[in-house]
């Protein structure tokens, strides 16, 4: 699969989040060697050359600085961090930002990058998303963007934007299946061990991140079950025997430890692998019953109504729709 070498470059400053940048770069190298040749060539810009210190205290080496940087740029993109609200105020970094978006074929942001961008005047009159705990910043600083904080990310003409840290990854899937197919993207997703890869329009926020991590171990345990294994016998006497207690010790653990009662965390397991399917196959309806442990399509429409507040059929349109 050779051919043309696409450009990316991702800036980074002091204080971004390394997984930002680290994450879509080996989702750009793995994508090269395994298409077998040079498919992309991944640059560090930053305001000024030399040593770059993450967040977490790593630091990354830069070449060249951003004032600096020529030539074809295919894909921009721009890591966030706690530090961007300093940064936005960096009139290099805005100013370089805006000028390399003006000669690249596409630019993106992860997580709170999306303020770099929309201070550069770059996401005025799309739709954008960002890490939930920016989305606030970004709509009410930047009026012109029509903020979505749901969505893992967002193309919108060739403007992407993704939410926080793991969603660069999903990005960047997405980007490596646009330039050489979902295969590709496919085998770069089952090497990195991640899902391939998540819809964009999938809500930065699932049923399990909505309760608290057991403390006891097996309890953790039994939840990862529970996730992976929506169509099991998941009532409490077969949960409390896998988790090695009595079925009334079991359920006042498990409430307390989660702030859900066993049955209703389940109920909350199995909607969310019915929206999953709802945006990745088109499976009938009994299908998406049956396989995410909901049985019949009555119990399906009635636990995606209380759930998600929409009936399973409106919300796969709606879905289909954001993503075209």
């Amino acid at each position: 699969m050779k051919g043309v070498t696409r450009r990316i470059v991702i800036v980074v400053f002091d204080g971004f989040q390394l997984f930002d940048m680290a994450g879509p770069a080996d989702v750009f190298a793995l994508a090269s060697l395994l298409a077998g040749g040079d498919a992309y060539r991944v640059e560090l810009a930053a305001v000024h050359a030399g040593e770059v210190t993450a967040q977490n205290g790593v630091t990354v080496a830069v070449r060249t600085p951003l004032g600096r940087i020529g030539g074809d740029v295919d894909t921009l993109m721009v890591a966030g961090g706690l530090s961007t609200g300093e940064w936005m105020r960096d009139r290099k970094l805005v100013e370089g930002v805006r000028r390399l978006a003006g000669t690249a074929r596409r630019v993106t942001s992860v997580c709170s990058g999306a303020l770099i961008l929309a201070e550069a005047g770059l996401l005025d009159g799309r739709r954008a998303t960002t890490h939930w705990l920016a989305s606030d910043v970004l709509r009410d600083r930047y009026p012109a963007v029509e903020v979505d904080a749901d969505p893992i990310y967002i193309r919108d003409g060739d403007t992407w934007t993704s939410a926080g840290v793991s969603a660069g990854v999903d990005l960047a899937l997405a980007l490596v299946a646009e330039d050489h197919g979902h295969e590709l993207a496919r085998q770069v997703a089952c090497c990195l061990v991640v899902y391939l890869h998540r819809p964009g329009g999938q809500s930065q926020f699932s049923a399990p991140m909505r309760v608290a991590v057991p403390r006891s171990e097996p309890l953790r345990d039994l939840q990862a079950y529970i996730d992976a294994h929506p169509a099991a016998d998941l009532r409490v006497p077969a949960l409390a025997r896998r988790a090695g207690m009595s079925e009334r010790h079991f359920s006042r653990v498990f409430t307390d430890q989660t702030g859900l009662s066993p049955g209703r965390y389940v109920e909350r397991a199995r909607a969310d692998t019915a929206r999953r399917l709802l945006e990745t196959t088109d499976h009938p309806l009994d299908r998406v019953a049956r396989e995410s442990g909901l049985g019949r399509p009555e119990t399906l429409y009635r636990v995606f109504r209380r759930t998600w507040r929409v009936s399973p059929g409106d919300y796969r349109r709606r879905f289909r729709t954001k993503e075209s």
